[in-house]
């Protein structure tokens, strides 16, 4: 930027410029600064003062500190002698004009500039010649002011300021490069810096260059703001020198940028593209101005072009090689730590356009390469890129206008015998140079291919090697691949061989050939119970490969077979025995309806009640010397109880406590013989007080009970069920039931214990 403007270059500053460009670069400088926007030079050509006795006539103007000041003459070009005499306006009036009068009294010399609006002039001097220069302010009026300057043209020649300069911060340090006006490029051997905190009123320190156009400062804080001002250093052939303006530098960026998100997505309508989309993100701490995006070819195929944005994101068409790229923050003076990003050749298609593309070596520095379509009637700029597997690749762009093919040498590196290769085709739309003038949307993959110089046979085989479903007559087989590096060839298959083996014997052998895509095979027509012995071994164009080391598998006997089936057997009935049970039990539960528990009756649930100690110890008190076995007992009295107690002696009819009981064991009990019942003698059982405990409730659960709820309330038994006609005839007439006793020939655990019904 020329005057007080700043041009900033992140490389290293170079002076290149003609002389009569500086001159009115210069010229240009002093008028911007010293003048304002709207004042135009409107002065009448100098007249000698003589002829209007001119020193005399402006006696009356005077220096005053409100008027016309700061008068300076300088020469500013050495080579046509120029010089400029610059003035700073006075206060009194609006509107100024000035008269600049130059004389050398000891040559006569003395000249008078007219109507100047301007606050310059360049005028003509003797260098050997004192100088007296005057400036009068307003001069036709009483309020006229003049400022004054006296020098020796000798002593007036003045270097600077800087044409071009340039700022680099990094590692807590400013590099300040400096380009000089071509006329002042021999005089300025050395320029210093001065620097201070951006805000601060005084300058920290000043710093003196190490020539003339690099200059370094160390120990800056990287997080502030500098304000730099520079200027040469005097010498005899600079006996001034002009200060720059102030240029402010801004802080230093430390951090890299962090990649957000990087997706490949194909362009519809374009082959052999691909659209890379890249978003990134900086700390907003950071006073950054744009980013730099490089990216270039991982084959180091000029240009690596670098693309300035001011949005954290950028999209690139690019073919389908690999590329580099990198993103970096940038300001003013500083360029933060670049985030770098490594963009693989396009994995999912390895052999895209395979059968377009077809390759012939000659030797191992020459090949042919073919394509399929007649891509001269639309390109006629190419490239091919040729690279060994893991490995850098090489590149080359040519012309072709007339043939389909393209014979490639690639020295100085030769081919290696069995290394694959792989070779890609690129057309390039720009016609008037192959070389590709920028990396973003230059180029489109047409095809890519393999090749080996010389193929060789597999140096290892197949590892990992089991089997897996082991049948009577078959098995299958799995193994591991052979590693690409050590096929040495494009793998066309594997073969199996394998032979019956008995104690250390080989029977014939036999082999199987397997597609090189499978990893699997199952081996049939196999004897049973019989073992085998199995090795795997790739093979290309040159041959079989190395075998594998031998693996032995049997096949299953028939017993074992049998056995299996037998187990398999066993296995069922077991399952259905562990979970036939609750599955049953499940069935019965929905099909059949559950047979209510008589120990939950309301007729047992009384005996819990207060009255049950009472009615335990008048049982208690009968004693049996031998149990019969199981008998049911109605003793039949006289002196029946009367019928208003029948309910109260019927809640007394209680089922056992044995659970297990059916009911129709119930109704045996109940039909017991009379015959015995007539022969024995019962004991008298008295009940005392019969009100004072409630009985429970007769309900449904037992025989008796169902019985009960036949009889109208407050009514005796009339009829015991299921009775033989044989059987006493029960009334309420005749005699009353007073208890019903079961026997029982297998001890309780108290000893001795009636239930009663």
């Amino acid at each position: 930027m020329v005057g007080g403007g700043f041009h900033l270059d992140l490389l290293d500053s170079k002076c290149s410029s003609s002389a009569s460009r500086s001159h009115f670069v210069i010229f240009g400088l002093i008028i911007v600064y010293y003048t304002t926007p709207s004042s135009q030079v409107q002065a009448s050509r100098p007249v000698k003062c003589r002829s209007q006795n001119i020193p005399s006539k402006y006696q009356h103007c005077e220096i005053h500190t409100d008027g016309v000041h700061h008068l300076d003459c300088f020469g500013e070009n050495k080579r046509h002698g120029g010089n400029v005499c610059v003035w700073k306006p006075g206060t009194r009036a609006s509107e100024k004009t000035y008269t600049l009068i130059v004389q050398q009294p000891m040559r006569r010399y003395c000249r008078a500039n007219h109507n100047i609006t301007a606050f310059s002039k360049t005028i003509t001097l003797f260098k050997s010649v004192d100088v007296l220069v005057e400036v009068l302010e307003n001069s036709e009026s009483t309020n006229c002011t003049k400022a004054v300057f006296k020098g020796s043209p000798k002593t007036m020649l003045r270097c600077g300021p800087p044409y071009e300069v340039s700022f680099r911060r990094r590692s807590g340090g400013l590099v300040v490069n400096v380009s000089w006006p071509p006329e002042d490029i021999k005089d300025i051997k050395y320029y210093s810096v001065s620097y201070k905190a951006l805000g601060s009123l005084s300058w920290s320190k000043t710093v003196q260059s190490q020539n003339a156009a690099r200059c370094t400062v160390d120990n800056l804080n990287s997080s502030l703001v500098y304000t730099v001002q520079i200027q040469c250093v005097t010498s005899d052939r600079c006996p001034q020198c002009a200060a720059s303006e102030a240029y402010t530098v801004p802080s230093e960026l430390n951090t890299q940028p962090v990649i957000v998100n990087l997706e490949e997505t194909e362009i519809i309508g374009r082959k052999g593209c691909r659209l890379l989309s890249l978003t990134w993100k900086v700390p907003a701490t950071e006073l950054h101005d744009a980013y730099d995006v490089t990216v270039g070819k991982a084959s180091g195929e000029d240009p690596r072009e670098r693309i300035r944005t001011t949005q954290p994101e950028i999209r690139l068409v690019l073919s389908y090689s690999a590329y580099h790229l990198t993103v970096s923050a940038v300001n003013n003076a500083s360029t933060s730590p670049a985030v770098s990003r490594a963009i693989p050749r396009r994995g999912d298609k390895p052999r895209m356009g395979a059968g377009m593309l077809n390759v012939t070596v000659h030797n191992n520095t020459t090949l042919t390469i073919y394509w399929k379509d007649n891509l001269i009637n639309t390109y006629v700029c190419y490239s091919v890129e040729w690279t060994k597997e893991g490995h850098k690749a090489k590149h080359m762009s040519f012309y072709q206008d007339k043939n389909n093919y393209k014979t490639v040498s690639l020295s100085p590196e030769p081919l290696e015998p069995h290394k694959r290769y792989s070779i890609t085709l690129h057309t390039r739309p720009d016609k008037d140079t192959c070389n590709m003038k920028r990396v973003n949307n230059s180029e489109s993959t047409y095809g890519t291919t393999q090749f080996y110089l010389t193929q060789g046979r597999p140096v290892s085989a197949p590892a990992n090697i089991s089997s897996d479903n082991v049948t009577l007559n078959s098995v299958a087989l799995q193994w591991s691949s052979i590693p690409e590096e050590e096929v040495r060839g494009f793998l066309l298959g594997y073969v199996i061989y394998y032979n019956e083996y008995h104690h250390g014997r080989s029977s014939a052998e036999r082999n199987v050939t397997v597609d090189p895509m499978l990893n699997s095979c199952e081996l049939g027509n196999l004897k049973s119970g019989t073992a085998y012995e199995v090795q795997i071994s790739g093979f290309t164009r040159a041959g079989a490969g190395v075998r594998s080391t031998a693996s032995l598998f049997r096949t299953h006997d028939q017993d074992v077979s049998s056995l299996s089936g037998l187990i398999a057997i066993f296995a069922v009935v077991a399952a259905v025995l562990i979970f036939g049970s609750p599955i049953i039990k499940r069935a019965k539960a929905i099909l059949w309806p559950s047979i209510p528990n008589p120990g939950k009756s309301d007729a047992m649930q009384g005996i819990e009640k207060p009255c049950e100690l009472d009615l335990l110890e008048s049982i208690d008190t009968l004693r049996v010397a031998e149990w019969d076995t199981n008998s049911l007992r109605l003793v039949e009295r006289e002196d029946a109880t009367p019928a208003s107690t029948s309910p109260s002696m019927l809640s007394l009819l209680h089922t056992s406590e044995d659970e297990g009981d059916s009911p129709e064991t119930t109704r045996d009990w109940i039909q017991g013989d009379t015959e015995d019942a007539a022969g024995d003698t019962w004991p008298d059982i008295r009940w005392t007080d019969t009100q004072s405990c409630p009985f429970a409730v007769s309900s449904a659960y037992t025989t008796l009970d169902m019985f009960q709820r036949g009889t109208p309330a407050n009514t005796p038994v009339t009829q015991a069920t299921e009775s033989k006609p044989e059987d006493t005839d029960l009334t309420a007439a005749k005699s009353g039931l007073d208890y019903i006793r079961q026997f029982s020939t297998s001890p309780i655990m108290d000893g001795k214990m009636a239930t009663i019904l």
